[in-house]
């Protein structure tokens, strides 16, 4: 978690270190929310091309994933299916039947399942379940009982961050930090520097102050010096 007082005032300081503008509550707040959407989404674009690389290349360093699975721990919980309909969510991960990891089949498939004995046979060790819109259900269960609406169902479930909120209050008409009424960044305090670039590079598109840009630019690729030392 990041602390929303600590990445305005290193926007504020960057933003006015050579007189390039000044960046309001309101304008923070919206640029916030935006650099952290966009860093979340980004895990799993990430996550994806991770994956890629070590299964092209075994050479490649596999602890990547692990770093972006650990960043996303935050977001995931495991929730119950309530009828076959999964819980609010941004995105769904693993689904478990009965306590089983359960893999996802065709309808189709699901179909020759159910109709065969010997293959209901090893569905109580290894359920799956199928993608369904009938009755209002969004999954159903396919165990040795073959279609099971009795069967316990339970899903990860990855959940957006929350809202970003730099609360104040006006004091001799200047807006002070009321941590109160403030929200804090959901995501892993190892992004603080990119959150802080990104609100600078979007401040200063929209606000149409090229300078911001320009300090983002140089700030960020400080950042990637540092790292490749």
């Amino acid at each position: 978690m990041i602390n929303v007082d600590t990445v305005y005032q290193r926007v504020l300081a960057l933003a006015n270190k050579e007189q390039r503008g000044y960046i309001t509550p309101q304008e923070f707040n919206l640029f916030a929310n935006q650099a952290q959407v966009a860093i979340f989404e980004q895990y799993f674009y990430d996550l994806d091309q991770a994956k890629r690389k070590i299964d092209n290349d075994e050479t490649t360093l596999s602890d990547i994933p692990e770093l972006i699975k650990n960043k996303l721990t935050i977001f995931t919980s495991v929730q119950p299916v309530v009828a076959g309909v999964f819980p609010l969510n941004y995105r769904t991960g693993k689904i478990y039947i009965n306590g089983q990891l359960a893999e996802k089949v065709d309808y189709n498939e699901t179909q020759n399942l159910i109709r065969s004995t010997f293959h209901r046979g090893g569905l109580g060790l290894n359920p799956v379940y199928r993608e369904s819109n009938v009755d209002g259900r969004d999954i159903d269960a396919i165990t040795n009982n073959g279609l099971d609406p009795a069967a316990t169902i339970t899903c990860e479930i990855i959940t957006r961050p929350q809202e970003v909120i730099w609360g104040y209050v006006v004091v001799n008409g200047r807006a002070q930090y009321n941590a109160t009424h403030s929200v804090n960044f959901d995501i892993h305090e190892a992004e603080e520097s990119e959150v802080v670039y990104k609100i600078l590079e979007m401040a200063g598109i929209t606000l149409n102050k090229p300078g911001l840009v320009q300090v983002a630019d140089q700030e960020d690729l400080k950042t990637i010096q540092q790292e490749k030392m």
